[in-house]
């Protein structure tokens, strides 16, 4: 498989809009098929759909105020976020007077940019003065922050309105603490809502905020913006700050935006990005403009294809909405280059994550280990048994990687592969009475297809191994209305090129004007 090209495969697979294999994902965005979950956009369509820059519109003309549109919000998640169980803690008092603050500057001519006014949410990893942040860690349940973290502070001088802070996963790993609530999949909760930053996905795909912060350790922007249908950006690893966020893997975490579309995705990006006295590895040097430059379109740029990522391990269904949308971004004028990743050590992320999470959790574990839940205790006791030696191996296996990756990428200007194998049904448990459990329940996921799936995080590690940006999209649905992600991958600091390139596909699609039925 790998001796063939591209072209060959595509001739092999019949990869066009007639095969059977892509009849819910063909180049006609306006074709039904798949979509029983569907609410579609009228020109305007609901308030809680409208995109981010949608609403930042009618705020800076004063068509609506940032006090309705806050309200509006806030109405909303009470009356369905007790099924979808997004939110950890909604910040009403504190969003209501952040609206009134903003309505005020703006109508005296302060207007500050296409946040101000907009109601967003953060995971709950980040700090916020004087409201709890927990983390889905019962061992934090009274931890209340005495001042914000960086993020947070630049949402605010964005004049963003902060609407609440969004549930995940114990300590950002994959499994659930069972005192915290596990967020509900809108499309179907049958589906998978994705990993740590579930919250961020559910509440932006349920329309329950108008963008989202999460994070990403091995994947955990990229999964749940896939399975809940949204546009996830993962920045250069220290573009954005990480002070003042809760730690899982330090070398290894990175703070990025989930949203309904690129450019709202690009709005959030330029907000939180740049150096960061408080945070010793933030990036040094001025943030590229992103938002500005998303129309330049996609003629002339190089998109590389590795035809093992795509086609390797890989529900052929999505590798068939992945090459369509290569070739759509071929008919706009980039071009498709054949490329060759080199294989990630994806078993050194588990000594390396474990090892850093062991010693970010030094204050409260093993001291407190039985108020941790079975999943993450077990992981942080793998962690503690990791010896500094074994470490430094890992590290240095994945610099090894991450040199050749970054020469791979090097030779394009984008990587295009999927975010995941497949949509994920939803995995056993969830809360899981140990790491065994999990994986068993992944186990059954991978082996239940013929050939059986490659590891679920084969598209998400390399690029926080390498510390390169990625941004994901929708690219279809299955027959069943699941979603389909498309990846694309970036050098260091290429944050603007991918967001240009994702732009580019979006406008051509209407994948991003569907949203599920809440």
């Amino acid at each position: 498989m790998g001796a063939l090209t591209r072209r060959q495969l595509l001739t092999m697979m019949g990869a066009t809009a007639t095969s059977p294999l892509l009849s819910s994902c063909g180049t006609d965005p306006s074709d039904p098929v798949g979509w029983p979950q569907t609410a579609s956009l009228s020109p305007t369509g609901p308030l809680h759909y409208r995109s981010l820059l949608d609403v930042a519109t009618l705020i800076e003309t004063r068509d609506m105020s940032s006090v309705e549109l806050t309200r509006a919000m806030l109405e909303r998640i009470g009356s369905v976020d007790g099924g979808l169980r997004s939110y950890a803690t909604v910040m009403t008092e504190q969003a209501m007077e952040a609206a009134l603050a903003a309505d005020a500057e703006i109508a005296n001519g302060g207007y500050r940019g296409p946040l101000h006014g907009v109601p967003v949410a953060v995971k709950d990893l980040c700090f916020t003065r004087g409201v709890r942040t927990m983390g889905g860690l019962a061992v934090l349940a009274d931890f209340v922050p005495d001042h914000d973290a960086t993020v947070v502070t630049r949402l605010q001088a964005a004049g963003a309105v902060i609407l609440g802070k969004l549930n995940l996963t114990e300590g950002a790993m994959a499994g659930y603490h069972p005192d915290f609530n596990i967020p509900v999949n809108p499309w179907d909760a049958d589906l998978w809502p994705g990993v740590s930053s579930s919250g961020s996905g559910v509440s932006t795909a349920a329309g329950l905020c108008f963008g989202s912060l999460g994070s990403d350790t091995g994947g955990s922007i990229r999964f749940p913006s896939a399975q809940c249908g949204l546009v996830g950006l993962k920045p250069t690893w220290g573009r954005v700050s990480r002070y003042g966020v809760l730690e899982l893997a330090g070398s290894l975490d990175h703070i990025g935006p989930m949203t309904r579309t690129v450019a709202d995705a690009a709005v959030m990006f330029e907000a939180i990005a740049g150096h960061d006295p408080n945070d010793p590895t933030s990036l040094a040097g001025p943030v590229e403009p992103v938002l500005d430059r998303l129309s330049a379109g996609v003629s002339g740029l190089r998109l590389g294809v590795d035809t093992r990522y795509v086609f390797v391990g890989v529900d052929p269904a999505v590798t068939g909405a992945v090459m369509t949308a290569a070739e759509l971004l071929r008919g706009l004028g980039a071009s498709l280059v054949d490329v060759a990743a080199p294989d990630a050590p994806l078993g050194d992320w588990s000594t390396i994550c474990s090892y850093e999470a062991a010693r970010a959790h030094a204050a409260t574990y093993p001291d407190r280990a039985e108020e941790y839940g079975a999943y993450f205790r077990q992981f942080l006791e793998n962690g503690s048994a990791v010896t500094d030696e074994a470490y430094a191996e890992a590290m240095s296996r994945r610099e090894v990687f991450s040199a050749q990756f970054d020469e791979m990428l090097e030779s394009v200007d984008a990587m295009i592969c999927p975010t995941v194998n497949t949509p994920i049904p939803l995995l056993d448990g969830m809360g899981y009475d140990s790491m065994e459990a999990f994986c068993q329940a992944v186990a059954e996921i991978t082996q239940g297809f013929t050939p059986p799936l490659g590891n679920l995080t084969q598209f998400t590690v390399p690029a926080d191994f390498a510390g390169t940006p990625t941004i994901s999209l929708p690219c279809g649905f299955s027959s069943t209305g699941a979603p389909y992600s498309l990846q694309l991958v970036g050098r260091a600091l290429s944050e603007g090129t991918l967001c240009r390139i994702a732009h580019a596909y979006e406008q051509a699609t209407d994948w991003h004007t569907r949203h599920p039925t809440v």
